[in-house]
Order: structure tokens, then sequence, then C-alpha cells
């Protein structure tokens, strides 16, 4: 049974990347609220923090930031309200110390506090951290170990997960099949169904789920505007130039032209991707790496063909149903899937925007989400350098063509005669997956990612 909420989907959080920046450091501030629950006598003992990373988070986490952002937990900040730039400053200086407040006495952090373990760990998870606690003589007081799922979503080792058969939900499903014979017995909408489970999930009321998805698209249309005006070189090692601005400008200057609304696309959704990538606060959509398609969808959508508030937010519900089922039932995460868990799940979703703000159907909208995501699969996780800029934010702008594509299919035939349900492919969608090398998904040590060796 999908009980994840809305707004779990779609969190606000600095870029560049939801399971190396804001899963990890929703991770360590766990940490700093379980050890300041310590005994006073644990507390005393305590001389260092340390921090393992494993997997892809050590592969590629300098290049998204997961040094910044294990220390940024450990310091109680939030992804949802930390501030871009100081966050963006931390570990500059590598001779910088922290102070981490465990209740009655700060402990020290730094860059050396964090390890990029190359060694092999078992692990149930592809991104792994482990956060120890230790005396001055190296004693372990205490541990815990976390990994990164997808999308900023975190799972703690020897948690115990949520008991979803106890959860009373108005209308359970876990599969596409199940959600549409729901529709047919209900005679219900898609929205009614979804903003009844949000607030058995959630606790808000409609108003409130309304209130909550506008403020979600004001955060993606805010990033939009910042890259269409922000110009210059995004950080890191391969000095790569943001191309929004001009984009935009070009789009301006060719109104006139038929393709015009393919290239206003193309840069709102490099604009929101660039600002990922330079650290600003973005949505995960339904990760940071794939931010700059549902908002570039979605400015598209209002500036241009100027949609209201609530068939925004109609499209948003939509979107977040194929992101709920894919999550289900494969992965979003990069690291397990491969760019067809980001990406291809961020076009499926807004495919399915696009079909269901326009024809408000059920059938439709499952075959946009289907064409998406089968010319998606396989699809390598493949960054240069570890930073989430090549061939990341032009792959946004790229998912979002496909999307609009996808929609353009689908409402062109009868969706009855489609030989592909959106349940069969997200099946293929996690074999494959299963299937693909380690190396092609977000490793930086395999595909594109060779193409530039000194970053």
């Amino acid at each position: 049974m999908i009980t994840t909420s809305i707004f779990d989907l779609f969190k606000v959080g600095p870029g560049p990347s939801s399971s190396h920046t804001i899963g990890p450091m929703k991770a360590t501030y766990d940490f700093l609220q379980r050890v300041k629950e310590l005994s006073a006598e644990q507390k005393k003992a305590a001389s260092t923090i340390r921090i393992h990373l494993y997997g892809s988070l050590s592969l590629t986490g300098k290049g998204h930031g997961t040094d910044r952002a294990v220390i940024a937990g450990l310091l109680g900040w939030l992804p949802e309200n930390v501030n871009p730039m100081t966050f963006n400053n931390l570990l500059k200086n590598p001779s910088e110390t922290y102070d981490i407040n465990i209740g009655d006495i700060d402990i020290k952090v730094s860059e050396t506090s964090v390890k990029f373990e190359r060694k092999k760990y078992i692990s149930p998870f592809a991104n792994t951290l482990v956060v120890k606690l230790l005396s001055e003589s190296e004693e372990l007081i205490h541990e815990e170990e976390y990994y990164s799922v997808g999308g900023g979503f975190i799972h703690r080792k020897g948690e115990e997960e949520i008991d979803v058969s106890t959860m009373q939900l108005p209308y359970p499903y876990q599969t596409m099949d199940e959600l549409k014979a729901l529709l047919q017995q209900t005679d219900l909408s898609l929205v009614d169904i979804m903003l009844a489970n949000e607030t058995a999930i959630s606790g808000l009321s409609k108003k409130e789920i309304y209130a909550k998805i506008d403020n979600i698209l004001d955060f993606m249309h805010k990033a939009v505007k910042r890259g269409l005006r922000t110009k210059g070189v995004l950080p890191g090692r391969i000095q790569l130039r943001r191309k929004a601005p001009l984009l935009f400008e070009k789009a301006k200057s060719r109104v006139a032209t038929n393709d015009s609304f393919i290239i206003f696309l193309n840069a709102y959704c490099l604009a929101a991707s660039e600002e990922n990538a330079a650290g600003s606060i973005v949505v995960t959509a339904p990760t940071s790496g794939a931010s700059g398609v549902i908002p570039g969808v979605t400015y598209l959508l209002k500036q241009h063909y100027h949609y209201d508030r609530q068939r925004l937010r109609e499209g948003m519900i939509a979107a977040a149903t194929i992101g709920f089922l894919i999550k289900q039932n494969a992965s979003i995460s990069g690291a397990e899937m491969g760019c067809m868990g980001e990406i291809g799940s961020a076009a499926a979703m807004a495919a399915a925007m696009l079909t269901y703000c326009t024809e408000n159907s059920i059938e439709r909208m499952e075959a946009a989400a289907e064409i998406a995501i089968e010319h998606h699969l396989g699809m390598t996780c493949d960054p240069i350098g570890g930073y989430v800029q090549i061939p990341c934010i032009e792959r946004n702008a790229m998912g979002a063509i496909k999307a609009y594509n996808a929609f353009l299919l689908a409402s062109s035939g009868n969706s009855q005669d489609q030989k592909i349900s959106l349940d069969s492919v997200i099946k293929v969608m996690r074999a494959t997956g299963r299937d693909m090398s380690k190396r092609y998904k977000e490793t930086s040590k395999a595909g594109l990612a060779l193409s530039m060796t000194e970053c």
C-alpha cells in the first residue's frame, strides 16, 4: 500500500543531490538528536564524531556536496530551512573547524571528520553512511547506520518499518490497476482519491494541502526565475558555464517562430537545473538531480498556457500519483536505477501532469507516463567528476521534451490500444535497474564520466 505524502515526494532543500545532500543532512541531524539523549556520563566521555561514507556517497560525494551536507546536519540545519550561501561556504577552508553541541559539551568536526571509504561495505542499499561518536581513546560510544534511498528519503538501520497494514487509508492501492479499479468503483476523480489519502497520511485539510502545493510551485518557479537571470560559471572543477539566460534571450527573439515554445521549455528546465547544480534551493521532483523537469513544465504551463492555480495543483497531484507508483514498485534513486530512476521518473510524472491537465483522463495519463518511462529504460547515471552538471543539466531539458512528446503520443491515439501498461513498464524498470552494472549507477566510474578524467 502506498503511504507516501505528496510533501515527502516534493521536498524543498539545497542542491545538488537529494540522495547525496538532503538525505545525508537529515541522517546526521537525526544522529545529533540521538546523541543528545545519551547519558551525561557518555556525553562527558565523547571526543570525536566521525562520518564514514560508502558506495556512491563515497565515489561522488565531493561533487555532490555530501561532505558539506553531513556537517550541516550535525550543526542542526535541516534542508527546508538551510541558507544555501552559508551551506555552500561550509568546508571551503580545509583547516576550519565547527563546534557540534550535543547537549552538555561541544565536539569539533572538520573536513577530516568525513571519511570517503572506498572499501566494500555490505549494506542493503547503495548509499550508506555510518556515523560514530568516539571517546578520546577511540572507544565507540554510539553508532548509527543510515541509508539514503533516493529523493531525500532515508532509512536508519534497526528502525522498525511502518506497518502499513495498520494505516487506515480511505482508498488503499499499490498499482495503477488497483487505482483505476478504485476510480471505477467509487466514481470519484483521481484528485478526490489522492486528497482523501493525503489527508489520512499527513492530517492536513484540503485547503492546507492546496496551500502547500502552491508553496511548492512557488519554490519551483523561484528557482526557474533565478536561473534565467543568473549568468556565470557553476561551482566545481568542470567550470561549466550557465546556458539558461542565453537560451531564454534566444527564445524571446524567436517568439514568432513555431519552435519558440520548445526553446522556452529548454530554458526553463536548464534554469532550475543550473540552480540545483549551484547548490541553491530547489524542489525534489522527485529528486534534486531531476529538479528541472517538472518546474520547467509547470512554468511553461503557467506563463504560456496560462493555466490557473487549480489546474496546476491538480497536475501536481497527477504527477505525484505516478511518482508514488514508481517509488513503491521500482525506485527513484540514481544509485539503484541509474538515471531512468531520476529523469525517467520525472519525465513520466511530467507527462502524466500534461495529459491530466489537458484531458482529465486516467487512461491517457497512464499511457503518457508509460511512454515516458519506456524511452528512458536503461539510461545510465554517469556524472562527470561527480558533479550534477554533465550530463545532468541538459538531461533535465531532454526529459521535459520527452515528457511533452509522450503527452502528444498518448493524446493522439486510443489509450485502449496501448499494448504495455504502466504497471508492466515499472516492473521492467525495476528489473533493468537490478541488471545494470553498478558502474553506471551514480559512481562516475563508467560511461560519459570517463570523457573528462581530469575532473
